[in-house]
């Protein structure tokens, strides 16, 4: 399968802030993606993946991480949409991150959705590891979208942004909920892990690199 990945990361200072941005494409035989973030933003987002239910969990995920984002998506078959918007995503994050010098780098958050309740843990180490723990959901689909492909996405989304990532559903009885609760979680999650540590403006890392 030939692809072609395009991206390019703005980063500037404008008074006492610091913008991290990118705008990224993705562009294979089977879908065409462009993603634009800003992880410096206020939670805006613009999403149209062709899947009702990722649109809204992707705008979950912008409304509580405080990172602005915009994607335009579209593809062959709903699995390698669905997947492929997850990695452009990620590298989208990944780029405007660059070395990600001088951010927090571990965040950790609960989320409940009413009767559900998730927990996500992410570490932007650059060395990818997902581990889910009882994400499982009853329907084949939530809405209009495969409960394998949520998963997948989940899955990409890390080995994309090149982070370790631990997702535990708790418990909850509606999937729709229990899908709803790990995005939020998720999201909590990154908003402390990209923030800038006022007492830090080196990478994270005793070995000095990520």
């Amino acid at each position: 399968m030939s692809q072609k990945l395009q991206g390019r990361r703005r980063e500037w200072k404008g008074g006492n802030s610091l913008q991290r941005t990118s705008v990224f494409n993705r562009k294979t035989k089977e879908t065409n993606i462009t993603v634009k973030v800003n992880v410096d933003g206020t939670g805006r987002s613009s999403v149209s993946t062709g899947t009702n239910f990722l649109d809204h969990m992707i705008q979950l995920l912008s409304t509580h991480s405080l990172i602005d984002i915009q994607i335009r998506a579209k593809g062959d078959l709903k699995h390698h949409t669905v997947e492929d918007t997850a990695l452009a995503l990620g590298a989208a994050l990944s780029e405007a991150l660059g070395n990600r010098s001088g951010i927090r780098r571990f965040g950790s958050d609960y989320a409940p959705m009413d009767e559900s309740l998730a927990f996500v843990s992410v570490d932007l180490v650059k060395r990818p590891y997902f581990v889910p723990t009882d994400l499982e959901f009853r329907r084949n689909y939530i809405e209009d979208l495969a409960r394998e492909d949520l998963q997948h996405f989940f899955r990409s989304f890390c080995t994309a942004i090149s982070c370790t990532m631990h997702i535990h559903l708790i418990y909850g009885s509606n999937d729709h909920h229990k899908a709803e609760a790990c995005f939020k979680a998720l999201a909590l999650a990154l908003r402390k892990a990209v923030a800038l540590d006022e007492r830090r403006s080196t990478t994270p890392s005793s070995k000095g690199s990520m």
